[in-house]
């Protein structure tokens, strides 16, 4: 059965270090799965059987954007599908999602947390208008983060209020939808278009959550992702494998979805 990691992370090599143990000792100590380079990923996806992984990239600073960007496009193989980033209200914003279309980058990341802008904020609007005339994915840190204290920057009501600025271009909820707020996931984001995808959900979603969301929100919108290097995929692949028994439903969540939104 073919794997898309929807949801994985790496750096470039010299700054690979630095910015694992940054981001390990922000989170508590967590410990990641991989050296956070592109070759460890790719050699986390070869033990777990993943064929191909989306790679998330986050600018943190307005002055990051092109860099970010351009270091994800040199990412892309037959393999690696890189995603961009640009930082909410930086000048350039709007040109630089025209040049992520034009580095032939799927989609965008974006992480509420890290770049400090609730989801639903109206100056968001150009950005998400933008991203829907050009087509691109969109992909969200939704819910919680371990890094960070309240108040939650996308919860899944504030999510559910900016998704018809995006033209239908498709929008994904990271984690399952909302961390750690799956009460809310279910009762705000369930049965609508967006796409819930798994990553860093397991061992820590307890399983009724996800088998509630697959019977209500329905396999055509889930996506597998790891959030690799902080959670081993083949984890992942357990864990969907727990909450989703039918086979032609797996296949849906583990490489047919994703296909269909990357237009593959």
């Amino acid at each position: 059965m073919e794997r898309i990691d929807f949801h994985t992370h790496c750096f470039p090599e010299k700054i690979a270090a630095r910015a694992m143990e940054s981001l390990s000792a922000a989170s508590g100590g967590l410990r990641p799965c991989t050296n956070g380079t592109a070759p460890g990923l790719l050699a986390r996806m070869e033990a777990a059987g993943v064929d191909k992984s989306c790679i998330m990239s986050i600018a943190t600073n307005p002055k990051q954007q092109k860099n970010v960007n351009d270091f994800a496009a040199s990412l892309a193989s037959e393999r690696l599908i890189p995603f961009g980033s640009i930082y909410p209200n930086a000048p350039d914003q709007i040109e630089e999602l025209y040049r992520i279309k034009e580095l032939g980058l799927k989609g965008v990341k974006l992480h509420p947390e890290y770049q400090g802008f609730f989801v639903d904020d109206p100056a968001m609007a150009e950005v998400y208008d933008t991203i829907g005339k050009l087509g691109l994915v969109t992909v969200f840190h939704a819910g919680a983060d371990i890094g960070y204290p309240p108040p939650v920057h996308c919860p899944p009501p504030r999510l559910k209020a900016a998704l018809p600025a995006f033209r239908g271009a498709p929008v994904v909820a990271a984690h399952f939808g909302g961390y750690l707020l799956w009460d809310e996931v279910l009762e705000h984001l369930a049965g609508t278009n967006v796409f819930l995808d798994t990553s860093f959900c397991y061992g820590i979603m307890p399983l009724p959550y996800a088998k509630e969301l697959l019977m209500v929100h329905g396999a055509d919108h889930i996506l597998f992702g790891s959030d690799l290097p902080w959670s081993d995929p083949a984890d992942g692949i357990r864990f969907v494998e727990a909450f989703c028994e039918n086979a032609a439903d797996q296949k849906k969540i583990f490489a047919e979805n994703a296909r269909k939104i990357l237009k593959m």
